[in-house]
């Protein structure tokens, strides 16, 4: 496996692959986990040339502290990805992402971001849209691979794409999750015993849910007003959002006929440690 700590490195590494070979792409933040590596297990799948990158975007934070805090273990990511059979990882400085400060023109989200993450994270997913697009254009890939925890990430990603013309192919992996259902994620290791055994509560929520909304026994906004109050039934958790947003659109409805497939999407405070979930409502 190839570090490339500069771009100029990891040109030279892919400039070692043979000819229009197809490149599989896992951008990652670092501190990894089996969900990560389920993402570049389906790259394997795609292509033996899998290429990933750590780089804690700087640009999608919009709390400082939250920045600061990020869990980073390289040494272990790297020996990780390492045992997965990946060709090279790019490790690069803000300064080579973003050269002089330079960044590009943003593009027009069509109201993707108004609703779930968007309101409470002013800025997030411009920051997602400038590192992806970057990233894209530095590796090039055929195709790359996004976990679909980050439901909504997920489709911002798939609009920009289509608004910028880009031909990468997006491949959308389930969310993998620990055996008590809780969604993997870097930030699990900084919470508490206690609110790690709080949790899982959030996963049974969602799939009581999506019960419930699969026997039509509530409207969208009853729905929401259930997951609230379950989950805030523990004093451990405290719910942000419980949003019923179409798959597409990201939009909310009134009624279950207004979507085009329904996402049901929540974020969970846990302590210090904020928790997004979702899952496919039929």
């Amino acid at each position: 496996m190839i570090i490339c700590e500069t771009l100029s490195s990891f040109g030279h590494a892919m400039s070692n692959l043979p000819k229009d070979c197809e490149i599989g792409f896992v951008p990652t933040m670092g501190a990894l986990h089996n969900g990560h590596l389920s993402l570049v297990k389906k790259a394997l799948e795609r292509t033996k040339f899998v290429v990933a990158s750590i780089f804690v975007n700087p640009t999608q934070f919009n709390n400082q502290s939250d920045l600061e805090h990020y869990p980073r273990t390289p040494a272990e990511d790297l020996a990780k990805l390492q045992a997965e059979g990946v060709y090279a990882v790019l490790m690069p400085t803000a300064a080579e992402i973003y050269p002089g400060g330079k960044m590009r023109e943003p593009i027009d989200l069509a109201a993707l971001d108004h609703h779930g993450e968007g309101p409470g994270r002013p800025g997030h997913f411009e920051g997602v849209v400038q590192v992806v697009s970057r990233l894209f254009e530095i590796v090039n890939p055929t195709f790359a691979f996004f976990g679909e925890k980050d439901f909504q990430q997920l489709a911002i990603i798939q609009h920009m794409v289509k608004i910028l013309e880009l031909k990468t192919e997006i491949v959308a992996v389930p969310t993998l999750r620990e055996e008590d259902g809780l969604a993997m994620s870097s930030r699990n290791m900084l919470l508490t015993p206690a609110h790690r055994k709080a949790a899982p509560l959030i996963y049974q929520t969602l799939q009581e849910a999506a019960d419930m909304a699969a026997q039509n026994l509530c409207t969208p906004a009853e729905l929401c007003s259930h997951i609230v109050k379950t989950i805030d039934a523990n004093p451990l958790l405290k719910t942000e959002y419980a949003q019923v947003l179409g798959s597409k659109t990201l939009q909310p409805a009134n009624r279950w006929e207004d979507y085009d497939g329904a996402r049901l999407c929540v974020a969970v405070q846990a302590g210090s440690v904020r928790l997004i979930d979702n899952i496919k409502l039929k």
